[in-house]
Parts: structure tokens; C-alpha cells; sequence
């Protein structure tokens, strides 16, 4: 089932859960309240997926989170304050994590002080230029500590602008 939101369809709400989960903000930033989104609900009626014209915004786990898909990266990128939510990686890794390929934390050269394991996060190459969206699989210190190990479990990259 699809509808067009505006204030009525749990907008509001939803900006709420986005501030909780990654900041101030944050609501405003993914579900801007003058863009006509489009919230996909499961037949009880919870939202499920948010859509906007350049694709998918969110999902909404049956946890209360947000999972974001590579455009709801795009606007936290813009919203956030770096290094909030990102971990930052280099020309080495750019081209995996375009590909989809996980994130190691030996190749990371910057993580957010908030992020903990299970966190949905940004994954940016140095310069500034979102590469991939993920999740979290180990807080901030222990990606800065580890020479082994996943960091992040991207879920969607961005293809290489040509």
C-alpha cells in the first residue's frame, strides 16, 4: 500500500524517531516538511519504507529504527555536522564500498564518537563524498583500536559519478 504524505500520515512522528537516532535535526532533514513523500505501510498500517523522487529515504524496522537507504544518507550527510554518523575511509577502499563491500577497521581513518554497534552510519570518503550507507558492527574506539575485524556492514553504495 502506497500514500502520499503529509502531516497526517506519522510525519511528525517519524521526524521525532529520526531526531532520537541521530540527532537534532535529523527529522527535518530526511522528511522535510514541503517534499510530498511516499510511506509504504505493512497491512496493519505501520510505516514501513519512506520514498522520496530520488529514492528511498528509510526503512522502518519492527525494532522502532531507521535503516536508511543511500538517499536518507545524502541528507543526513548534508544535515550532520561531521564526523556524526560517518566513518571515513580513503582512495583504498572507495571502490569496494561503492561495491558494496564491507568495511574493515584497519582501513577506517575516522569514525563519529557516537557511533555504537548496531548504528546506522554514513561511510565517506575523505574528501567529504558519501560512498556507501551500513551499520555499524563495532562502537567508535574499538573501529579506531582494531587492526581486524568488520566495521561497517554496508548495505548500499553509491555508484561512482562518471
Amino acid at each position: 500500500m502506497s500514500e502520499s504524505a503529509d502531516g497526517s500520515a506519522g510525519l511528525p512522528q517519524l521526524r521525532t524517531i529520526a531526531d532520537y537516532q541521530f540527532g537534532a535535526d535529523a527529522g527535518a532533514a530526511l522528511f522535510p516538511p514541503a517534499e510530498s513523500l511516499t510511506v509504504k505501510r505493512t497491512s496493519s498500517g505501520r510505516p514501513q519504507q519512506i520514498h522520496a523522487d530520488a529514492g528511498r529515504i528509510v526503512s522502518f524496522g519492527t525494532d522502532g529504527r531507521f535503516t536508511l537507504g543511500l538517499e536518507g544518507g545524502r541528507r543526513l550527510a548534508a544535515a550532520l555536522e561531521p564526523p556524526a554518523y560517518r566513518v571515513v575511509v580513503d582512495d583504498e577502499s572507495e571502490p569496494f564500498v561503492r561495491e558494496e563491500k564491507n568495511v574493515f577497521a584497519k582501513f577506517v581513518l575516522e569514525v563519529g564518537d557516537e557511533i555504537r554497534p548496531g548504528d546506522e552510519v554514513l561511510v565517506v570518503h575523505e574528501r567529504g563524498e558519501l560512498l556507501a550507507v551500513g551499520t555499524a558492527e563495532l562502537d567508535a574506539d574499538a573501529i579506531r583500536d582494531f587492526e581486524t575485524g568488520m566495521a561497517v556492514n554496508v548495505r548500499e553504495g553509491a555508484p561512482a559519478e562518471t
